[in-house]
């Protein structure tokens, strides 16, 4: 499984696979055209409680995590989805956060890794 990330205002590669973008809204001031993305699962982000919650505040972050974990357990069928084009080939998991380091695609990433 080879998973990597990218935030959606970074240019698309080839080398990227398949373009997932992971977050439950589209990235402000980025055309769908210049995205190159080749799936939007909104339903694999983070609840807006949950992202709301969080705010990207580090100290934050192992509870998100455990959070997140939960409400992905509900949904095993978009988790498969990725698992299984992971699978297949190389797959970028796309987010728009500023944050590099704490943000759902990282979590995300892990809790696919994990399981």
């Amino acid at each position: 499984m080879h998973i990597q990330l990218k935030r959606a205002y970074d240019k698309p590669s080839k080398a990227d696979g398949q373009r997932i973008l992971v977050d439950r809204l589209w990235p402000r001031g980025i055309k769908k055209e210049q995205a190159g993305i080749n799936l939007w699962l909104k339903d694999i982000a983070p609840s807006k409680e949950l992202r709301t919650w969080f705010g990207h505040d580090p100290a934050k972050w192992t509870e998100f995590k455990k959070r997140y974990y939960k409400e992905l357990n509900h949904h095993p069928d978009v988790v498969n989805q990725v698992a299984e084009l992971a699978a297949q080939g190389k797959v970028t998991l796309v987010f728009g956060a500023k944050d590099t380091e704490f943000n759902n695609a990282v979590a995300l990433k892990d809790y696919l890794e994990k399981h």
